[in-house]
Order: structure tokens, then sequence, then C-alpha cells
């Protein structure tokens, strides 16, 4: 009996113990499973989502939360999160995507042609979702109060209407396009410049709103790579205040492309708002200069510029701002844009030559709307763009950059890598050799503006000097003792070794490698030449916006500027 009762115990703990082992094994693999299956069922979902985006006339975009509250434009039911249209802000639940294909029709960027020419367009109303804060065209009363999917938002114009004061005269008026008709290239406009061009003609100037005296419509050329990343959330916006056909994403298409726009466009009207860094910029004003080698000089732009990058040393000196944030609405930046003045900037032509090779190697050629330099600063854009090059992916963001900057610039106090450079260069302005006291950086500039909004020409502002303009033919050379040097006329604790003013500066690095950069794009060069002579003038425009301290001793200076342009023109 001992013996039967003995192997009963042992064969219960043996399933008491596979049974915990089950149990184990189930409470691990179900996880597992359940996650896997979910993984499954989401991957599928968003193959099927982007699929629908591809095929789809709309410019759809996938929110995991709206940031105001939301109705399915289709369902009417309330939704958290689902998709939403670029270009006309249609609002629908991730299961009425396909039944929104069909029963909206997207922002028309150029009208069917029927035969005939069109000189204007009725309203095209959305339901629902109208801006916070709206007035009703017809009662002026608050539109979009009720909880529920209610009034209505012409998709040009921004004007909205309650549900009881909509009538059908409104759904066949001929839409005016309201704030910014100015700004907007119409539909009908393309479709008949379109029919023109294939009838081989050329007389644009009939065309309504070509003929219009103040229209001055606007291109948009963001760079959703730039700075704090915000160029995707501003291309949407534009596309809904503006036809989607002015807005450009320049990380799918080149300035150069997107500027022959300007050929169906009115001579001397255009406006071209960049939205991204200097170095944005500078890719655009590229591209203007291949427009005046086609022969493409009278449909030249004239340039605004929304900060986005880290410097943003030119946007500071067009009165454009040291850096945009979300802090201004869009409606205000065209606003602005409108309103700007045209003004001209110096571009010049940096060529580098390197010694020896019995002049077999090309120079290098770089074309300079800021600054040049050699020295520690340079350094540290060097070092910056060779930890931003390993890992990208960390600096997505203006306040990590400054910070980089900042610790490379501490690192170079400390270690000195440039010092005795007046040992080991040669410096001509105008021809005219320069006798170098001890530094370690020669910046030669062309703006107001210097490493990230620092006036360096001015300095404390303590002294005598000529008057700094970056549409005068001349370039300021300054000197600089070191980093720590650097840093002290950031805080206006110190003024820079002003070497002169010059049309052409000419700089021979007898001996070594030393850190070199243009506009922020750095690189180490061996013994060189470096010549800097006066390329072209680009139009820009001016930002008359809120005077800072700093701004306010160049006031005089920019009024003069403009009164000269004016001149010229």
């Amino acid at each position: 009996m001992e013996g039967t009762e003995s192997r009963s115990d042992a064969s219960s703990s043996v399933v008491a113990d596979w049974s915990l082992v089950f149990w184990t094994l189930c409470s691990v693999i179900l996880p597992v499973l359940i996650t896997l299956w979910c993984s499954f069922q989401r991957s599928r979902r968003q193959v099927l989502i982007r699929d629908i985006f591809r095929k789809s006339k709309h410019d759809w975009h996938y929110t995991d939360l709206f940031g105001q509250p939301s109705y399915c434009c289709v369902c009417a039911q309330h939704i958290l999160q689902g998709a939403f249209c670029n270009c006309c802000g249609l609002r629908v639940s991730e299961g009425c995507l396909k039944k929104a294909d069909q029963l909206f029709l997207c922002k028309e960027i150029m009208m069917r042609s029927d035969g005939g020419a069109h000189i204007s367009m009725p309203h095209h109303w959305i339901r629902g979702n109208v801006p916070l804060c709206s007035c009703c065209m017809i009662c002026k009363q608050q539109c979009g109060t009720q909880p529920k999917l209610c009034d209505y938002r012409c998709v040009w114009c921004q004007y909205t209407v309650h549900d009881e004061c909509m009538m059908d005269c409104l759904k066949t008026e001929e839409c005016t396009f309201g704030e910014f008709r100015d700004l907007i290239i119409p539909p009908y406009y393309l479709s008949t410049i379109n029919q023109i061009r294939k009838d081989k003609r050329t007389n644009y100037e009939k065309v309504v709103p070509y003929c219009r005296k103040h229209w001055m419509p606007v291109i948009i050329l963001a760079n959703t790579r730039s700075g704090n990343n915000m160029g995707e959330t501003l291309l949407g916006e534009f596309k809904i205040l503006l036809n989607p056909v002015q807005v450009f994403d320049l990380s799918k298409i080149a300035p150069a492309k997107a500027l022959q726009l300007c050929t169906l466009l009115p001579c001397n009207t255009v406006r071209v708002l960049v939205c991204g860094g200097d170095g944005t910029v500078g890719w655009v004003l590229d591209a203007i200069d291949e427009m005046k080698i086609k022969g493409q000089e009278r449909y030249i732009p004239q340039v605004a510029i929304l900060p986005l990058g880290t410097g943003n040393d030119l946007s500071n000196t067009l009165g454009w701002g040291a850096g945009y944030a979300g802090e201004v609405p869009v409606e205000q930046i065209l606003r602005n844009v409108m309103e700007a003045d045209g003004i001209k900037l110096d571009r010049w032509k940096v060529q580098v030559t390197n010694k020896g090779y019995y002049n077999l190697r090309k120079p290098k050629v770089f074309t300079m709307n800021n600054y040049f330099s050699i020295g520690p600063d340079a350094l540290m854009a060097l070092n910056f763009h060779a930890h931003r090059q390993k890992t990208p992916s960390l600096f997505s963001s203006r306040i990590i950059n400054k910070a980089v900057y900042f610790f490379y610039g501490t690192k170079d106090c400390l270690v000195q890598e440039c010092k005795d450079l007046n040992k080991k260069v040669e410096l001509e302005l105008d021809g005219e050799r320069i006798e170098l006291p001890n530094l370690e950086g020669i910046i030669v500039l062309n703006i107001g503006y210097w490493g990230g909004g620092c006036r360096l020409w001015e300095g404390m502002g303590d002294e005598p000097y000529p008057l700094a303009r970056h549409d005068d033919g001349l370039l300021e050379v300054v000197g600089v003792h070191g980093s720590f040097h650097c840093a002290q006329i950031q805080v206006k604790l110190a003024n820079p070794v002003r070497l002169g003013q010059a049309h052409t500066v000419r700089l021979i690095l007898k001996s070594s490698k030393m850190p070199m950069q243009v506009d922020g794009e750095p690189w180490a060069q061996g013994p060189c030449a470096v010549t800097i002579t006066h390329k072209t003038r680009a139009l820009m425009l001016y930002h008359s916006g809120e005077q800072t301290d700093d701004d306010a001793s160049s006031v005089s200076e920019q009024d003069h500027m403009r009164e000269q342009t004016d001149e010229d023109v």
C-alpha cells in the first residue's frame, strides 16, 4: 500500500510539474503570438492605407491624434485619429477613406478645359471641421461651435458659413479667393495659359489675373530636412491657403525645376518664399542664376525667407528673424511677404586654387552669400559637419545643433588648433598687403550678422567704423584671437580686429592644413590661394518688422539701402 501511495504521489507531482511548465509556456508564448498577430494586422492595414493614398487624388496624411476636435466628413462621427488632406482640409476616419475619394473632390490645381476661356470659378465648399474662431460670412457669428459635423468652409477663399445660412446662391457664387487673392494662382489661369501655349501664342497679357495691377503670385519652396523639421507641417498649411501647384518640397524636386513656374507668370512680379536655412537659400539663389544663363532674366523672382535652419544669419540680416518655431501663423507670414520691400544682395565668387600639382587640378569655386572664414569658427563647423554625417538623426533640433557648436567651441578654447594663423597666411585687400597681428582666425563678411545672430563688424558698437552693407560691392574683413574671443564678441564684451573693407580679397595659405568654410559648408584645406571677387546681385525681400536693440543701430543703414535700391530700379 505504501508503494502504491508513493507512486501516486510521484505521478501527481509530475503532472503538477508539467502543468506548471505548460502554463508558464502559455504565459510567455501567448503574449508573443498576440503581439506578432497585432503587428501583422497593423502592417497589413498600413499597406492598404498606403495603397489608398497612392491612388487617391487627395493629398492624404495619416495622424494618430488630431490637434482639435474633428468629425469624419463621411459618417459624421467624432474621430481622434484618421486621415486629413493637406490640400482641401478634408478629415475622415480610416474606414471611410475609399468613400471620401468617391464623394469629395480635392482642390483643382488646373481647371479642366472645355474649349472656352475661364475668368472665374465658384466656391468649393467642404462641410465641417472649420477653423477655430472663424466667423460666418453671412451673419458674422462664430462658426463651428456645435459638437458635431457642421458649417461649411470654402477651400479657396477660406470663408465659412453656417448650415442655416448656406443658400443655393452661395453654392454657385463666384469665389474671390479671399485675403490672399493677390498671391494665389487661380486654376483657370493655368488652364488658359496651357491652351495658349498649345496654340503657340504668347499673348499672356490679356489673361485674368495676369492683367491685374497688384497680382504678385508667390511660390513656396520648403526644405523638409532643415533645422527643426517644421517643413512638412508648413507644406500642408501653405497648400490649404494657396494653390497646391505653388508649393514645392525641395527634398522631392530641385529648385531649378520648381522655378520654371515663373515663366508662366507675369514678368518681375513673382515672389518666392524659401522655407529653410541659409544653405537652402543659397541653393535657390544658384537656381535663379541658372535662369539668367538660360535667358530667363525677366522672369527672375524676388526671394523672401522663413528661417528653419540653425544659424539663419542671412534671414536675420534681411529682417525675417533668427529662427521660426511656429510662433507666427502662416497667414501672417503671407501678409509679411506681400508687404516686404525689394532690395539687392551681393553674391561673391570664391575661388580656391591649390598650390603645386603643376596647376593640373581645377580650382574649387564656391558662391558666397554670407561669409568666408578660416580659423576657429570654420573648425567648429567642420567638426559639427563630421558629427552630423555620422549620426544625422541626432541633429533634428536647433537647440541640439547649437549645443554641439558650443561644445566644439569650448574644446577649441583649450586646444587652440588654429594658433599662429598670422604666420601661415598672407592677406591682400584690393591688391594691398595687410600686416596681420597675432590671430587665430580671419572672417570675410558680406552681411551684417554672423555666428547665429552676432553683428560681428559692429562689435561692442563703441568705436567708429565705416557702415557695412550687403549691396555696396564691399566686403568687411575682420580677425579674431580665438574661440574665446569669438564668444566675447557674441555677448558684446569685445570688438573684432577690423582689418578693412575691400572689393577683392586674396588670402594665401603658405603651409599646413587649415579649416575653411563658405556659408557654413566647411572643409580642411592645404596650401592654396583664395580669391574672392564680386559675382552678381540677387533680388531679395526685406521685412521691416519689429526692431531689436541690435537692429536699432542699423535702421538708418537699411533705410538708405532701400532708397538706393529704388534709385537703381
